[in-house]
């Protein structure tokens, strides 16, 4: 790629990043329609985002490896395609099947979503730039709620929610036409024997020939093939956070709006705007804490501030419902977006500073496992206690432990980190 990148990139793969929760964000905010009209119960709702977010996870090691072969170009293809067509399902969904049938489709891109992109981006030639870019784009997943939040309810105020749905596919597939156009023509690729890039484009052929030669030789050696290495434990433990925090977050994107309308008695639109308030916060949050990477290669003391925010959002939460304070909810959702949704920027960027960037894939797609395997779990067991209970508190108190959790995982992984030696900068990606 050439040290300027093509005009427009970054919005591609902002948008890149946010559409493929964008049904998920967009059910989210019309729940209370969407268990109306299709007759199902509070923990059936939260068994869509499970649904997609397993889909994810089964998928992202995978798909992370693909994303490593592939050109940039098709990748993009695949998270837009993916999304746009999980939204069109939707829309002429009239049964409960036919609505899960489309948020597994929706999983299967938003697992392409982050292995993709951050290939694209560990391709341009200014790595001092690769933490900012990923703060950039991973703050899409934060302008699709903001968009769902305001774009679904008041669409569904009078086309429904399938209605929404379409419009929103129509969104999606508008930027698929615009992330083609704008995405890099080459497929970025590491050189092999069979194609070496030249620098000047006019080589001579005996040149060329002592470049075969020397690739020739190299392939010969006994250097393990970086498809076979094992992840250094660091990437796994940044998966563990993921999965634990990823608990708490989709339990509160999937759940909040409804909670709002139940338990402090906000109308549809009202209700809408606690997502998108979360949207607008956590899309400045994850560009501020992307760059504060860039600052920071040791990533573990600023998620522990973040979890430690998160329980403190999920705890105002909890204590407004009782007391029916309003403004508790408004505070807690604004610390969620603050903390819990610049999770996933701040472990991606750590994860980028301690693999080399023919490994970025791989690893974007381990820990994508975590981190979408949490976001399944945690749905899944709010709306089971929600049930269970009657109420929200329970489900609360599980979104805080599970911050909690994260924060134990993270202080313990940097307390056996101090001491050992700085990862060498020649080895960063």
């Amino acid at each position: 790629m050439s040290a300027k990148p093509p005009a427009g990139l970054l919005f591609v793969l902002w948008c890149a990043v946010g559409v493929g929760p964008l049904l998920t964000y967009g059910l989210s905010t019309t729940s209370s329609l969407v268990i109306k009209d299709l007759g199902i119960s509070e923990s059936e709702f939260g068994l869509l985002a499970t649904v997609t977010f397993f889909t994810a996870s089964l998928a992202a090691v995978w798909l992370g490896k693909l994303a490593d072969q592939v050109s940039q170009r098709t990748a993009l293809l695949i998270i837009f395609g993916g999304a746009s067509a999980s939204m069109l399902v939707a829309a002429f969904a009239h049964s409960y099947i036919l609505l899960i049938v489309a948020m597994a489709i929706s999983g299967g891109a938003q697992a392409m979503a982050n292995p993709g992109t951050n290939r694209v981006v560990m391709h341009l030639d200014q790595p001092d730039k690769h933490s900012g870019w990923i703060g950039v784009k991973q703050s899409g997943v934060q302008g699709a709620q903001l968009f769902a939040g305001i774009f679904f309810p008041a669409v569904a105020l009078f086309a429904g929610w399938q209605g929404a749905a379409a419009g929103a596919a129509v969104v999606a597939i508008g930027l698929g036409i615009l992330g083609w156009s704008r995405a890099p023509r080459g497929d970025g690729v590491r050189p092999t024997a069979g194609r070496m890039p030249s620098a000047s484009g006019s080589r001579s052929f005996r040149e060329r020939g002592k470049d075969r030669a020397l690739l020739g030789i190299l392939s010969r050696t006994k250097t393990p093939k970086a498809g076979r290495q094992r992840l250094p434990t660091i990437v796994w433990t940044y998966a563990a956070a993921a999965f634990a925090t990823g608990a708490g977050i989709q339990a509160t994107n999937v759940y909040l709006p409804l909670f709002s309308q139940r338990e402090l008695g906000f109308n549809l639109v009202l209700a809408g705007l606690t997502a998108a308030l979360a949207g607008v916060v956590g899309l400045s949050s994850r560009i501020f804490w992307g760059r504060a990477m860039g600052r920071n290669r040791n990533g573990f003391s600023v998620l522990l501030i973040l979890a430690a925010g998160a329980a403190l959002g999920a705890l105002l939460l909890l204590a407004s419902a009782p007391t029916q304070q309003p403004w508790m909810l408004w505070v807690g959702t604004f610390l969620h977006g603050a903390t819990a949704l610049a999770v996933n920027v701040v472990v991606l960027a750590g994860v980028m500073a301690e693999v080399p960037r023919e490994r970025a894939g791989a690893a974007s797609g381990a820990v994508s496992l975590g981190m979408y395997v949490g976001f399944g779990t945690g749905p899944l067991i709010m709306g089971v206690l929600l049930e269970a209970s009657g109420g929200f508190q329970t489900g609360w108190t599980f979104v805080i432990a599970s911050y909690l959790l994260c924060a134990l995982l993270l202080l313990s992984a940097k307390l056996a980190r101090q001491g050992q030696p700085p990862r060498p900068e020649s080895e960063a990606a």
